[in-house]
């Protein structure tokens, strides 16, 4: 009599996967901003820290490139540093979420809202 029911159980677990699922993505995106990432430029003469989340949290500059008139080289080099930042971070983003989603038993190349 009650057959047509059983799909309310795969509901229901399907329901709990969906909030764990809530649960985790926000704990995700708190936990990026406190994973860093260093990218570098000029053989790590210019370094520029990021959080997975991609903000930019520090930059160290070697003495060393503030010779002559290289103010476009350095500008360049800090550019290049925040870029590679900046990918490392994405990188780093999509590698945390990969690992939430084999987690939840979800397809590795699936892509969520982030």
């Amino acid at each position: 009599m009650f057959k047509g029911l059983g799909g309310l159980g795969d509901m229901a677990g399907m329901m709990k996967k969906a909030q764990e699922m809530q649960k985790q993505m926000g704990q995700l995106q708190e936990d990026l901003h406190d994973i860093m990432v260093v990218g570098e430029s000029g053989a790590g003469l210019v370094k520029a820290t990021a959080s997975a989340k991609g903000e930019l949290r520090g930059l160290d500059i070697d003495p060393s490139i503030f010779n002559g008139d290289d103010k476009e080289v350095v500008e360049d080099l800090i550019l290049a540093a925040i870029k590679d930042a900046q990918s490392k971070a994405s990188d780093k983003a999509q590698s945390e979420m990969e690992k939430l989603t084999e987690g939840l038993g979800l397809p590795a190349d699936m892509k969520l809202p982030f």
